[in-house]
């Protein structure tokens, strides 16, 4: 049974990252769809797909420069089930002093820290992509 489905779609980035294969699948949730959405909108991957009809899968397509160099180079988890992360407007982090993102779970979604930080909301820290 796995307790943080989140943390496993993480891991599955990072691995399949490290052997640089071209995609990775794992189950569909609607938090998932989220994080992938934001990572192809800030340019991390190329494309996400769900397909299925009752049991849903999440398709990711990776992406790595011409030269054949990752785009990610780090995904860390921040909240766990353990422990839960919650930072207010004015403290919400900056990764690698703006280089990379925190993936932001606020009241109005899931965003990242540049965007929560506009809107002047805080909430829970997901992860953080570099």
């Amino acid at each position: 049974m796995m307790t943080d489905p989140v943390a496993d779609m993480l891991t599955r980035i990072r691995n399949a990252n490290q052997l640089k294969y071209e995609s990775v699948k794992m189950p569909s949730s609607k938090m998932k769809v989220e994080i992938a959405k934001i990572l192809k909108e800030e340019g991390f991957i190329v494309d996400y797909k769900v397909k299925g009809e009752t049991k849903k899968e999440l398709s990711i397509t990776l992406k790595y420069a011409s030269d054949g160099t990752r785009v990610i180079s780090g995904v860390k988890k921040i909240s766990k089930p353990g422990l839960r992360v919650n930072v207010g407007c004015d403290k919400l982090p900056k990764v690698l002093k703006g280089l990379g993102i925190a993936i932001i779970s606020t009241s109005q979604g899931v965003m990242t820290d540049a965007k929560a930080r506009t809107l002047g909301i805080g909430g829970e820290v997901i992860a953080y992509v570099w």
